[in-house]
């Protein structure tokens, strides 16, 4: 069993920046694949971001491409996500999330989704 506790939200004005982190025990890091997803208010939850089990491979949604920057150590067993040039829209509770096996992304971004999840993180971001 795989717990994820978030960190690093909190409120932030347009433009500014903030770095989420996602520290990660009870399981072998390394093996699994780890991402990030969003739920802004009153709408479904999204996904972000993602990056393979060794950190080589990353994914993200458009809107967030050139913004925001996913990574890992897995020596720490931690998961980030640097969040720059923020706007009212990036308004969310974000989650961490792992899942394990091969296909990862597919099933992390597919019906399944993820293995685990983190509670979420509030970001807010002023006008």
């Amino acid at each position: 069993q795989v717990r994820l506790v978030e960190s690093g939200g909190g409120l932030v004005q347009a433009g500014g920046s903030l770095r989420l982190s996602c520290a990660a025990s009870g399981g072998t890091f390394s093996n699994y694949a780890t991402g990030w997803f969003r739920q802004p208010p009153g709408q479904e939850r999204e996904f972000v971001a993602a990056i393979s089990m060794s950190g080589i491979t990353t994914y993200y949604i458009d809107h967030v491409k050139g913004r925001f920057t996913i990574s890992r150590d897995n020596a720490k067993n931690a998961l980030y996500l640097q969040m720059n040039s923020l706007t009212p829209e990036d308004t969310a509770v974000y989650y961490c999330a792992a899942v394990g096996g091969r296909l990862w992304y597919s099933k992390m971004t597919g019906s399944q989704g993820p293995d685990y999840w983190g509670q979420g993180t509030q970001v807010t971001v002023s006008s």
